[in-house]
């Protein structure tokens, strides 16, 4: 079985996350969008999060490539 769910998936949040906390940083100026969530800019810490976890499974993902591959080489 080659494919594995955790690449599309953590390269679908690493491209969001990317995507957010650019708008995150650009838009951090803008005082009055930020006001209806208390000043805190949401893109941003959504957009952080989102990367680290895409990065997380992209790495997971390549980890257990590796092992498969390994583990088929030893067969």
């Amino acid at each position: 079985m080659g494919i594995d769910i955790r690449f599309p998936i953590g390269l679908m949040f690493t491209i969001l996350g990317l995507l957010l906390t650019l708008f995150g940083l650009f838009s951090s100026s803008n005082s009055e969008l930020y006001k209806i969530s208390y000043d805190i800019n949401i893109n941003l810490w959504t957009g952080i999060f989102s990367l680290v976890f895409g990065l997380l499974m992209l790495v997971f993902a390549l980890k257990g490539k590796k092992k498969i591959v390994l583990e088929e080489k030893e067969v």
